[in-house]
């Protein structure tokens, strides 16, 4: 019976395609898009709920609910931790509410290196279905180059969209 589930999660990661557009030693981008059954509305909605959908094995206090996000011009994507400690991952550096928003930030271990990032989030709706796509640009310098970086933080953002996709669809993240 265990089958069932792990062919289910498999076809709703599988709905996000993912793609490393450019990698360099100085940098890459990668986007993923996925086709979320859902108005705009909605996505957007669950996209501030960051700590229900992201995968807590993806964090530093590896805990998801600690994750917050604030839609809103100089909001904070951040993470408490325990003993009053806390991360500032990125911030909300340009804002369409409803249809994109950009931030300013790098994500995980690309904190320890000297880069800068900005992921966008755009969404477009059509037909009760959103179209949400993913872009992460990165450029800096980091130990051995950034462009080796790319395709794991494709998978692990690529895996971040197919869980809120799943959790937009189906109230759960797997």
């Amino acid at each position: 019976m265990r089958l069932l589930p792990a062919l289910a999660a498999l076809a709703l990661a599988g709905a996000a395609r993912a793609e490393v557009v450019d990698s360099q030693p100085n940098g890459f981008e990668v986007t993923q898009k996925a086709d979320i059954a859902a108005p705009a509305a909605r996505v957007w909605q669950a996209l501030s709920q960051v700590g229900a959908w992201w995968n807590s094995k993806h964090t530093f206090s590896q805990d998801a609910h600690n994750l917050s996000l604030e839609l809103k011009p100089g909001g904070c994507f951040c993470e408490t931790l325990p003993g009053g400690g806390g991360v500032r991952h990125m911030i909300v550096v340009w804002l369409q509410p409803g249809q994109a928003v950009r931030f300013s930030g790098v994500l995980g271990p690309l904190q320890s290196t000297g880069a800068a990032g900005h992921l966008t989030w755009t969404l477009k709706e059509a037909a009760g279905h959103t179209l949400l796509t993913q872009t992460y640009d990165v450029g800096g310098y980091a130990k051995g180059g950034l462009g080796t970086l790319a395709a794991p933080v494709d998978r692990v953002l690529g895996e971040q969209l197919g869980r809120l996709k799943a959790y937009v669809e189906t109230g759960k993240p797997e």
